[in-house]
């Protein structure tokens, strides 16, 4: 089967992902998983949640660039990008990814800042005198 391109999100991180039936190579931003994440196991285990929901670990390559945010937004940005690309490649994968959250946007980003204010909530502090 030919590939099939997903754009995964989260907070200001975008993640483009390429899938295709192959080894379970997975490669991102031409570096593999392990190079490109160093030590975080827990943020590596999330990344792989989809694949191994959908027992594809082994059956599909991976090919994603990832851009914007911090290294965490960008992980979960993939994990919504494999998530998508995998429910297109074949749609039964959406029964098995949907009771997990994994086809979920996580919508909560960071609030603006309010004039008046010092940060988006936080105001001054108080002087009685």
């Amino acid at each position: 089967m030919a590939k099939v391109y997903a754009t995964g999100k989260r907070k200001a991180a975008i993640a483009k992902v390429w899938l295709e039936a192959g080894k379970g190579e997975m490669t991102i931003n031409g570096m593999t998983l392990d190079a490109w994440l160093g030590g975080h196991e827990a943020i590596k285990k999330r990344v792989k949640q989809p694949l191994e929901v959908s027992k594809q670990l082994e059956s599909v390559n991976i090919k994603a660039s990832t851009l914007g945010g911090g290294y965490s937004a960008q992980a979960d940005a993939l994990r919504h990008g494999i998530s998508r690309a995998l429910v297109a490649f074949d749609e039964q994968f959406r029964t098995i990814l949907k009771p997990y959250g994994l086809l979920t946007r996580d919508a909560r980003t960071v609030e603006r800042k309010k004039y008046g204010r010092r940060k988006a909530r936080r105001s001054g502090q108080f002087s009685k005198r």
